[in-house]
């Protein structure tokens, strides 16, 4: 009895047994039907995305934008009013209006085929599927392109004889900046007897305080009340950036030395937002702040000009890094449409000339590639190809490689054209998100995004390679984010070179782009500290900014345009900026703290191609008072005649010069046809100084020891010398009023030079 009880036993827990295993497996299956399930759900869900929208016609921030909203948080959004908008540029043959009205879009702004249209998201697919839509376009905020981590002493100044009362100081020019960082309240911003105010305009794109404003985005103020009221940008305690720029633009100096290139001219501001500004913009307005966004700026600073009939010309140290997908196409077409006769928009090159940027792979060659680091957790590439190649990721841990491939046909075939995929490679996971399909404007070529990302800062303790491999494709690999360079675990893995780092929109054809030059090392602050940097920076002796990014462009253009003075260059600093980061490292590069109606302000040595930028455009200011119709092409031919060519082994113009670095005086002499006259020096004195009294007479103060023998020559603009003097003044009250040329003569070096005057 006990057996069979034994054996009953058994087999009722065999039986248990297997009715809990067929259980298990039951769930299991149905588990993974349940999965299969919601992967098709998943599956079908970002499958009708790409049904429903024609992504061809979109650039990467747009199609982003369609498919956050369908699959992401914005599908939450219910009513019109709380449905999240964009911001983009749409190229529309036909009636632009009823196109846009239709799909529930606002146009702000148009230049033929082009608008700048604000586009519900969830309406934005629906858009893209119109045939007469050929193009939707967007990119993300620009990021200020100033070198925060080398700001030294003072430059050579650019324009001489500030006490000669100058022919042209940028009176009856609009010099409009466009920045972030903006204090309105900056005693530069008047002229130097405080008398007036010379800040025209403010448009803060991130002003909260916009009851009543008309505007797309912020609000604007339209008189000397209203601007100073407003006193700061929104984002002015965080960052100064703009109130430097414009400075250097512009600024009179107030009470000291650092006076701005057109230091007479009236100014428009436009506080935009770039990538430092996303805390003061909400997340579902995110998709309003873009490029498009941008270029509304542009064209309210233009328009202002227009609407007091002056010439204008636009500064913008900003950019963010081009694409060969051509996603800025619609923008720089609308720059070119901006621009023209008495208008011109001038930007920074950017500065990255001193990283590797670039990789090529040519068809032939096996394979190619670099090694990626970054302080953060994730790297971007974009790539280029004429046709599929293999992406190879190698992760390196206790000197094992770990590889990963990824074929870009395959993601070509996604519905989507992107693949998702998080693959262990050693101890740690990788997530790859690849994104690739024909080249909008040559569909020849596949475009190709690459990210990767982990737990940790990348590349930095597992060393991590991607190479493009395949050799029947001619393959090029572009830096976005992250550093590309060599590592010892592979030394053959080290393709990358300098090169293509312009930004956009500087690398825009009608755009004139900046490079930068240096000149000193160090700076003394206004606590008396000496503040030594590396020989990269710099010497008495001039030469190119290493960092002031290098073309060429990538469609093959030289770029950058031009080069000025990107070192140490002295300019105005916030108040509420010092007053909120006293203990910052950029204001302990401030040469002084001034008290101005109760508040601290400063004077800041900053670098960067942020501040060659402003140089640049308000030595065109100068040149548009000369000649207020001068176009785009016009200056460039100016920059062709006149600039300085540093490096004279080198042809010009060339990726790393442009025409060479600027000399203002030279284009003058150039735009007012009196740089042929015989005897008339090509550039001002470096030691003398003249005075114009009232009753007529020019004085000429020597700055030497001792006196030197010299004398004094007025002639006409025709080449016509009217008087000559061996003195230390000439009498030229007699003459008509009108613009002449003094020439001083001297066997002492520095000494001898030309000058501009109005009589």
């Amino acid at each position: 009895m006990e057996e069979a009880a034994t054996i009953l036993m058994v087999c009722g827990l065999f039986s248990l047994s297997l009715f809990g295993i067929l259980v298990f497996f039951y769930l299991l299956c149905s588990m993974k039907r349940i999965l299969l399930l919601l992967i098709a759900c998943v599956g079908l869900q970002w499958s009708a995305v790409a049904q429903t929208a024609d992504f061809r016609k979109m650039s990467a921030m747009v199609r982003r934008a369609v498919i956050e909203q369908r699959v992401g948080p914005m599908r939450q959004a219910r009513s019109t009013a709380s449905v999240p908008r964009l911001c983009a540029f749409v190229r529309i043959s036909g009636d632009a209006d009823a196109v846009l009205r239709q799909y529930d879009c606002h146009k702000l702004a148009q230049w033929g085929d082009i608008c700048v249209a604000d586009i519900p998201l969830n309406r934005l697919a629906q858009l893209s599927k119109e045939q007469v839509v050929s193009r939707i376009e967007a990119r993300e905020s620009c990021r200020i392109t100033l070198d925060t981590t080398a700001v030294l002493q003072h430059v050579r100044p650019v324009w001489q004889g500030e006490q000669l009362p100058q022919a042209f100081t940028g009176r009856g020019v609009v010099v409009g900046v466009q920045d972030v960082g903006f204090d309105l309240t900056h005693p530069t911003f008047y002229n130097k007897e405080l008398t007036n105010y010379r800040i025209r305009r403010f448009w803060d794109q991130l002003s909260a305080d916009t009851l009543g404003s008309g505007l797309y985005v912020g609000a604007d103020y339209q008189t000397e009340a209203a601007i100073l009221g407003c006193a700061r940008s929104r984002d002015a305690s965080i960052i100064t950036h703009g109130t430097h720029t414009a400075g250097i633009a512009a600024g009179s100096g107030y009470d000291t030395d650092y006076r701005g290139m057109a230091w007479e001219s009236d100014l428009c501001l436009v506080s935009n937002a770039v990538t430092e500004d996303t805390v003061f913009i909400d997340k579902q307005y995110y998709y309003k702040y873009t490029s498009a966004t941008d270029a509304l700026g542009f064209q309210y600073i233009f328009d202002y000009a227009a609407s007091v009939g002056k010439p204008c010309v636009v500064s913008f140290s900003e950019g963010s890094h081009q694409s060969f997908w051509h996603e800025d196409q619609l923008l720089h077409e609308a720059i070119a449409r901006m621009t023209g006769p008495g208008r011109i928009f001038v930007a920074s090159a950017g500065n990255e000339g001193h990283l590797k940027t670039y990789v090529d792979k040519p068809g032939g060659v096996e394979r190619r590639g670099t090694f990626l680091e970054s302080t953060g957790k994730r790297v971007f590439v974009n790539l280029r190809s004429d046709g599929p190649f293999t992406l190879r990721t190698t992760v390196y841990e206790d000197g094992q490689p770990y590889a990963h491939d990824i074929q870009t046909a395959d993601v070509c075939q996604q519905a989507d054209s992107m693949w998702v995929d998080t693959v262990r490679l050693g101890t740690h996971d990788y997530t790859f998100t690849v994104v690739a399909y024909p080249a909008f404007y040559n569909q020849q070529l596949t475009a190709c995004e690459l990210y990767i990302s982990t737990d940790e800062s990348f590349g930095k303790t597992r060393p991590v390679s991607v190479e493009m491999v395949g050799s029947t494709a001619h393959v090029e690999m572009f830096k976005s984010s992250g550093t590309m360079t060599g590592n010892t675990c592979n030394a053959q893995i080290d393709d990358a070179v300098s090169a293509y780092s312009i930004y956009s929109p500087g690398c825009a054809q009608s755009a004139v782009c900046v490079g930068g030059m240096a000149y000193r090392s160090s700076v003394v602050n206004y606590r008396g500290e000496t503040r030594v940097h590396d020989g990269r920076y710099g010497h008495e002796d001039c030469e190119r900014y290493h960092a002031a990014s290098i073309g060429p462009t990538f469609d093959n253009r030289v770029k950058p345009d031009v080069t000025a003075n990107a070192v140490n260059v002295i300019s105005a600093y916030g108040s509420y900026y010092i007053e909120q980061n006293p203990n910052a490292w950029d204001t302990g590069n401030d040469v002084a703290h001034f008290q101005f109606n109760g508040r601290t302000y400063g004077w800041n040595a900053s670098t960067g191609t942020s501040m060659s930028t402003p140089v640049v455009a308000g030595a065109i200011a100068l040149w548009l008072q000369a000649c207020p119709s001068l176009t785009p092409e016009d200056v460039k031919g100016i920059l062709e005649r006149t600039c300085r060519k540093p490096d004279a082994a080198m042809s010009y113009p060339n990726n790393y010069y442009g025409y060479g670095e600027i000399d203002i005086y030279k284009g003058l002499l150039d735009i007012l046809n009196v740089d042929g006259i015989e005897g008339i020096s090509d550039h001002q004195p470096r030691q003398a100084r003249f005075r114009l009294t009232a009753d007529g007479e020019l004085q000429v103060v020597v700055d030497t020891p001792e006196v030197p023998d010299y004398s004094l020559h007025l002639y006409s603009p025709a080449g016509i010398c009217l008087t000559s003097s061996h003195n230390e003044s000439l009498h030229v009250g007699r003459f008509p009023h009108g613009l002449y040329v003094v020439q001083l003569r001297s066997h002492v070096k520095g000494i001898e030079g030309s000058t501009l005057i109005r009589l």
